[in-house]
Parts: C-alpha cells; sequence; structure tokens
C-alpha cells in the first residue's frame, strides 16, 4: 500500500524520491574534443535520455533538469539559438518515447521569451503526457531561483489585492506551493557535474533541507553508473530536517506516493 511521502516515516537509506541536476559542463566537453560548443549540447541531450532511464531503474518519481537557465540569453547569439533548436528537436524526437514509459513531461520557467511556435511545442507536449502515472521529468528552461520566488511572491500580492487572501494567511507552505514545483516533494538530492561547486540561482526555495552532490564528470560523461554512485552516496548520509520544517510540511500536505 502507498503512504504518504514524509522524512519521519522514509527509510533513510532509500534512494531519492526527487533527484535535481545542474547540468554542467557541455561546452567544455566539446573544447576538449576540438568540437563547436553546439555538438557538446547534443551529447547533453543523450546524458538525459541515459539518465531519465536510469532514475526509472532507481525507482526514482522525479527528474528536474537544469536544461535552459535565465542568464543563458547572455551567451554568445549563435549558441543560444542551437539551444532552443536543440529544445524543440528534443522535443519533437522523444514525445512519443515519454508516452510509451508512462512519463509526465513538465516545464517550469518563463515561456514569454521563447518563439510562439516553441510555446505551441512545450504546450502539447505537456497535454499529451498529463495523464502518464509514471516518472515526471520536469525541464526548467528559461528558469532562475529569484524569479521563481519574485513570481510567485508577486501572484501572493495579487490574490491579496483582489481580496482573496489574507495577508496574515501568508505562510512558508503557501509560498512554496506558489513556487514552481509546488505541488512536487523538494528535491532529496541535486547532483552538480563539471567540477563547479555552486547551485547557480537554481531552486533557491526548493533546495532548503536538499542533499548536494558535486562531480568532476562533465554532463556528456554522466550515465547510469555516475547516477548509481550519487545515490550511493546519498543513501549514507543522515538526513536531519528539524521540527516541521517546511519541506516536511509541504511533502506531508502532498502527501506525494511513491510509485509502486
Amino acid at each position: 500500500m502507498n503512504k504518504p511521502f514524509h522524512p519521519n516515516n522514509t527509510d533513510l537509506r532509500a534512494a531519492p524520491r526527487h533527484v535535481a541536476i545542474i547540468m554542467d559542463g557541455n561546452g567544455r566537453w566539446a573544447n576538449q574534443r576540438g568540437l563547436p560548443t553546439p555538438a557538446g549540447h547534443r551529447a547533453g541531450v543523450e546524458a538525459v535520455r541515459a539518465t531519465l532511464e536510469a532514475c526509472q531503474q532507481q525507482g526514482i518519481d522525479v527528474l528536474t533538469l537544469f536544461a535552459f537557465s535565465s542568464e543563458n540569453w547572455g551567451r554568445p547569439e549563435g549558441e543560444v539559438r542551437a539551444l532552443v533548436a536543440l529544445l524543440c528537436h528534443y522535443l519533437r524526437r522523444e514525445a512519443e518515447k515519454l508516452q510509451r514509459d508512462n512519463i509526465r513531461l513538465r516545464f517550469v520557467g518563463r515561456r514569454d521569451r521563447f518563439s510562439p511556435r516553441l510555446q505551441r511545442l512545450m504546450a502539447r507536449t505537456e497535454e499529451a503526457t498529463r495523464g502518464n502515472s509514471g516518472a515526471t521529468l520536469v525541464l526548467a528552461v528559461d528558469y532562475g531561483g529569484r524569479w521563481d520566488v519574485v513570481d510567485g511572491v508577486r501572484r501572493l500580492a495579487e490574490q491579496v489585492a483582489a481580496g482573496e487572501l489574507k495577508p496574515d494567511a501568508i505562510d512558508e507552505v503557501r509560498v512554496g506551493r506558489s513556487l514552481a514545483l509546488g505541488d512536487l516533494p523538494p528535491p532529496d538530492l541535486c547532483i552538480r557535474t563539471g567540477g563547479d561547486t555552486r547551485i547557480s540561482n537554481f531552486l533557491l526555495w526548493q533546495l532548503a533541507y536538499t542533499e548536494f552532490y558535486f562531480c568532476d564528470s562533465l554532463w556528456p560523461d554522466f550515465d547510469g553508473v555516475a547516477l548509481a554512485s550519487a545515490v550511493e552516496d546519498f543513501r549514507g548520509r543522515e538526513r536531519r530536517f528539524g521540527v516541521r520544517d517546511i519541506s516536511s510540511a509541504l511533502s506531508e500536505s502532498l502527501e506525494f506516493p511513491r510509485r509502486s
């Protein structure tokens, strides 16, 4: 029988239920091979496929990938165009496979700066996979953690101005629910590839009680074996959530069941 997710009734040695990954190192991977940067991004898509399959094998319910940050718009124009084109290609190529594998695809982040054509493609893919009951793949595109908090607080302020919400009803749980991933359990494990040890404006609120795992592997080299090493490291940690912290309160209220 499925039981609600809650840190106090979950085996601390169990695999993470929600893994978030900062995919770093595509450009360096390409540079080491004398290839243009877009070649590294294309290789990174193959790593996405391998990691998603490994997550399914590990019984991980949610995989959130930092695919395109708000700051990525400042990269060279050619690289930005290549990244956006690659996202379009991925959606067209993978939509059918996601359906076959019963995987739900979601996007978090701004959409208005993408072309109408890409926005329609994103919406169609989300709608087509909405009813899938297996794992959830979340792609963070044009996403920034500060934007996420501001956007959520702004929507709460609009509810207050409209008389739909009292200011004293705003607490940490309500703020958390107003953010991206607000209906999902917070990440248990955040992995960053590429050797850097920072979170780069990713899920600033949601990662409050997340375990971090930093590895030197460049993202195109990340695979099921690398994921297994990260999960094994996670299993060996003692997680301390405190008393009624926001992570446990959110997860308990959401009652997000483990897949059977």
